[in-house]
């Protein structure tokens, strides 16, 4: 009997599964205000799907360790105040289903902290389709270094040929590719096009929805048509 090629699809969930990025952004903007480190908001959205410690580094120039643990110690609880803001993106719940559905291995490739992660799994409602996720406390530096990607193709079981990466993000872009992991962009983050492509993305579509419409034409229907091919 052929034996099926399993297959798994990582998936950033900031900006891309469920709409949090723009209260990460103010939630860092008033941590930064509150240290009277003057910030654009501008700037910070552009760092968002960055570690937290490589975003505070970059952004608050020459700050102490302090200040800057008191910055992500701030910004955590401002996010988290917020919580009841989060909402799933369209379409997100429906395609982690359909994927699980198809016998292919959803992991949450997170590099938030396991308190925001648990907030955005509540939100997203789908623990019966997700197959594993990894958290901040997996890597010491996360997105854009590869660590986290292949911390969740271990937990996926596969290797990078069997799976694809879902992101909003340049560094979720950026950590695909250096993992050698196809990489798919949603608009949903606020990241534009042509910055999705140039970090490595494949094809872009606007949500999860869209991606669901359209899965057959990418790079996730061509594993499943495989994996299902190896069956018969």
């Amino acid at each position: 009997m052929p034996i099926a090629r399993t297959c798994a699809v990582l998936f950033d969930v900031d900006g891309t599964l469920v709409d949090s990025n723009y209260l990460h952004v103010h939630a860092w903007a008033r941590a930064f205000r509150e240290q009277n480190i003057d910030v654009e908001s501008w700037r910070i959205h552009r760092s968002i799907g960055m570690d937290g410690s490589t975003l505070v580094k970059a952004l608050s120039g020459d700050a102490s360790h302090a200040v800057r643990q008191r910055l992500q110690d701030r910004h955590s609880s401002l996010y988290k105040d917020s919580a009841e803001l989060i909402v799933r993106l369209p379409g997100a719940r429906e395609l982690l289903h359909h994927l699980a559905d198809n016998e292919v291995r959803v992991v949450l490739a997170s590099s938030a902290p396991e308190d925001e992660l648990a907030i955005t799994r509540r939100v997203l409602d789908s623990d019966d389709a997700i197959a594993a996720a990894t958290s901040s406390k997996d890597v010491d530096t996360a997105k854009p270094d590869p660590g986290i990607v292949r911390v969740a193709l271990e937990r996926a079981g596969v290797s990078a040929d069997r799976a694809v990466f879902v992101g909003d993000a340049v560094w979720d872009g950026e950590a695909a590719t250096r993992a050698g992991v196809p990489f798919i962009g949603v608009r949903c983050g606020g990241v534009a096009d042509c910055e999705l492509e140039k970090a490595g993305a494949q094809a872009i579509f606007d949500d999860p929805l869209d991606l669901l419409q359209h899965l057959d034409d990418t790079a996730i229907g061509a594993q499943i048509l495989e994996a299902g091919n190896s069956t018969r």
